[in-house]
């Protein structure tokens, strides 16, 4: 029964989430291709770019997979300790103060104390259970959804310079395939949280070219 309690409470990878490793990866990679010369580069120059963009993308896609499994395993472990905190005590206004506390503010704020109690009874009506959280299909399938953003999102802009022979041309395709990302990604942001999406698909565009610029600036 905990392990459809826990199941049940997470998906293998929202939409804020999927914006975010895209933007992650974009960024990274812009941070290779805005350090490229236009005047002196030759295609081994070229080359050296494109394999030390997809190597520090595969690098940060398998980091930031294992960073979500971290978080999988630690949000599963609150849940098994609210179901314990939960449980009839000897300290019954303690234990809806963690079921309150483990719920969105916005929610909290319109039940009384009798539904606090409807949940706590309905929380001690699960098992609890004998062994430590542990990681389920759901949390290896989004770990590789996150590496595969990261890691993917770096080919749309990585794609001229493999087809072009001009590196001036390649490197005009590429920021304006990286500004259309970048845009894109901010407009389906804008529309999540409920704001103008586009002027923050353009706000997006335009952090986006701070964050490479102070990236490459620092020596990323």
């Amino acid at each position: 029964m905990i392990g459809e309690f826990v199941h049940s409470t997470r998906r293998v990878l929202d939409p804020i989430d999927r914006i975010s490793e895209v933007l992650f990866g974009l960024i990274m990679v812009l941070t290779f291709t805005g350090s490229l010369g236009i005047a002196d580069a030759g295609r081994d120059d070229v080359r050296a770019m494109l394999i030390g963009a997809l190597g520090c993308n595969l690098a940060w896609g398998i980091i930031d997979g294992v960073f979500y499994l971290m978080g999988s395993l630690a949000d599963k472990g609150r849940e098994i300790s609210l179901l314990r905190q939960a449980a009839p005590s000897a300290h019954p206004q303690e234990a809806l103060d963690h079921i309150k506390d483990a719920l969105p503010r916005v929610v909290a704020s319109v039940l009384s104390p009798e539904d606090l109690r409807t949940m706590q009874q309905r929380l001690g009506e699960i098992p609890l259970p004998s062994a430590p959280a542990r990681l389920g299909k759901e949390d290896w399938l989004g770990a590789c959804g996150v590496f595969l953003l990261v890691f993917l999102s770096t080919f749309p802009v990585a794609i001229p310079f493999l087809f072009m022979g001009s590196v001036g041309a390649a490197l005009r395709a590429s920021n304006a395939i990286a500004i259309a990302m970048l845009f894109l990604s901010g407009f389906a942001f804008g529309r999540l949280t409920g704001r103008n999406p586009v002027l923050t698909g353009a706000a997006m565009v335009v952090l986006g070219g701070i964050l490479v610029a102070a990236t490459i600036a620092l020596g990323g």
